[in-house]
């Protein structure tokens, strides 16, 4: 299974990059190599961290390299270097590696996932089947951590674009068995979901124009109220963008009999504060963090710490670029005072009706902040940058400003109200 999903992913590199290839496949040998030897050794993670991280920035600071760098002779395959610049997508590959990494790390130690205790809280297991974190969690037999099974593993067509991001120990334990918990019917109604969602994207590519006043820079010129609508407009497409991209490869990997985690299983306007947000985000990327990044540096114990570690390799990741690291820092800063407040809130025993009232307003009036920061840093981040940050402030504490701040405010107040609603009726019909 592994040597047929390999053809047929060279296939699909080969037209996406070409001569690169060398490239893709020098990185990921050695990589392999370097956990077969260091895997058991006390300072793995440390130095398998580094080791990660170094091609990571190599990657992208020359640019996924030149084969003139090589040798004069080699120079002339840098005119077959494909359609798509492979070092782009290779970040995909590193996080591919490090579970491969990980997972091998892991499968020589003692499991600490209680099978029985969770199947006993699983829906899933309960029926029979055999949900996504028992695939990850249960680690596959030693014979599957085989070069051909690697190597399908990080070229595997479907995900290699773009994800959803799948553990290595999920993905080796689907090859076998495929799948069970969707049936054709229901990948056949996903896809027509997706087909769907594309015709939305259509209608709003024609008819709105956020991105346009964006990229243009007209937005400064425009009134508050305008900037609100156009920034929470630009959010909105973003989403639906990615929407339509994950879903789409997910579509392709469950037609092969792969399950991947869906990466936006709620919408953006039902989430209310940060941790909700990044959980149906990039789902699967948040899974992974979880797993390979946060968890090893401690989890809750040291979260105060770990969340600027673990925002700052996010930015890395995506791209080297000042915007993106002041994006993962003022999310960080935004972070730190929903935190404190959930262990307040934790810690304060409500007894009374009135004080139940209370701890539930006060909630809604920290969820419409939290959302009005969310879309600062994601303007940040990806649309005004840095120098903007200023600009955007003063925009909205003039006399013009305020009132619209206020209004905006008091939207999101309302919104995160009718979220809880939403929230308590799923609770009292499950």
């Amino acid at each position: 299974m592994s040597i047929i999903w390999i053809l047929i992913s060279f296939t699909y590199l080969s037209y996406l990059h070409g001569a690169c290839i060398i490239f893709i496949l020098s990185i990921a040998s050695v990589n392999f190599l370097f956990v077969k030897i260091f895997a058991r050794t006390k300072y793995f993670s440390f130095v398998f961290w580094i080791f990660n991280i170094f091609f990571l920035l190599c990657n992208r600071v020359y640019e996924g390299y030149s084969f003139y760098m090589i040798g004069q002779r080699w120079a002339y395959l840098d005119n077959f270097r494909g359609t798509f610049r492979w070092h782009i997508c290779f970040n995909f590959v590193v996080l591919r590696m490090i579970s491969f990494g990980y997972d091998y790390h892991w499968a020589h130690r003692d499991s600490h996932f209680d099978h029985k205790k969770h199947i006993q809280r699983c829906d899933i297991c309960k029926s029979g089947k055999t949900c996504y974190q028992s695939l990850q969690e249960r680690g596959v037999q030693n014979d599957k951590f085989s070069f051909m099974t690697y190597l399908s593993y990080l070229v595997y067509a479907p995900l290699y674009l773009a994800g959803p991001i799948v553990s290595f120990n999920a993905f080796a334990s689907q090859l076998d068995v495929p799948q069970n918990n969707l049936s054709a019917r229901d990948i056949a109604w996903y896809g027509l979901r997706w087909v769907f969602s594309l015709l939305l994207m259509e209608l709003m590519t024609h008819l709105f124009y956020y991105n346009a006043f964006a990229i243009s820079g007209m937005w400064k010129e425009l009134h508050p109220m305008d900037v609100f609508i156009i920034g929470y407009g630009v959010l909105i497409f973003m989403w639906l963008k990615f929407f339509l991209i994950w879903r789409y490869f997910r579509f392709w990997s469950l037609i092969c009999g792969i399950e991947v985690p869906e990466n936006m299983p709620r919408c953006i306007n039902n989430c209310y504060n940060l941790e909700t947000f990044w959980k149906n985000w990039h789902a699967s990327y948040n899974k992974w963090l979880v797993r390979y990044l946060y968890i090893p540096l401690g989890g809750t114990r040291r979260k105060l710490l770990n969340v600027w570690v673990v925002f700052t390799f996010v930015a890395i990741w995506h791209d080297l670029e000042w915007k993106l690291l002041s994006w993962a820092w003022l999310t960080c800063l935004f972070f730190i005072p929903e935190m404190i407040l959930k262990s307040a809130v934790n810690a304060f025993q409500v007894e009374s009706t009135h004080g139940e009232f209370v701890v539930r307003e006060l909630s809604a009036v920290a969820g419409a902040i939290t959302i009005t920061c969310l879309m600062v840093a994601n303007l940040v981040g990806f649309v005004i940058g840095p120098s903007g940050i200023s600009w955007l402030i003063s925009q909205f504490l003039n006399r013009e400003g305020l009132p619209v701040l206020a209004g905006m405010l008091l939207t999101f107040y309302v919104g995160t109200k009718l979220m809880f609603h939403i929230h308590d009726a799923k609770q009292s019909s499950s």
